[in-house]
């Protein structure tokens, strides 16, 4: 397997120009969660924003640590979006990724919070009591 279908796990097509135009279109909370992620800023781990996996876009991924940072807007309240992004994230955890999701207003209201959580994913607590991550 080549370096890129590693990185994209066998993404193809259309998706990479959907993901192109997302990354034009951020929201207001990935443009915060962006400027604290991009370039290494982040303990040194090098994050992609709007990243095909499979058939799927990523808002943000760490290849190096296997996360997949979700940031979601009102329309993940609906039943049937729930139900869409529990399937995903399901998919993208059967090929060996993590997943975690923050709500725009825990972004925008609390980014210390999402910076902690997001650093407990990457550099997991040692100690016996320290869970190192939380179920989302």
């Amino acid at each position: 397997m080549m370096a890129s279908e590693e990185l994209h796990k066998g993404a193809i097509g259309e998706i990479f120009n959907f993901a192109r135009n997302l990354r034009k279109q951020q929201t207001q909370a990935e443009k915060i969660l962006w400027s604290h992620l991009k370039n290494g800023f982040l303990f040194g781990f090098k994050f992609r924003r709007q990243h095909p996996i499979q058939n799927f876009i990523a808002d943000f991924y760490c290849h190096k640590a296997g996360l997949i940072i979700e940031v979601d807007g009102k329309v993940h309240e609906g039943i049937e979006q729930r139900k869409y992004d529990h399937g995903r994230t399901y998919e993208l955890q059967e090929i060996g990724l993590k997943v975690i999701r923050f709500r725009n207003e825990e972004v925008e209201e609390n980014i210390g919070f999402v910076l902690d959580t997001i650093k407990s994913y990457l550099i997991p607590d040692p100690s016996p009591e320290g869970e190192g991550n939380r179920e989302v």
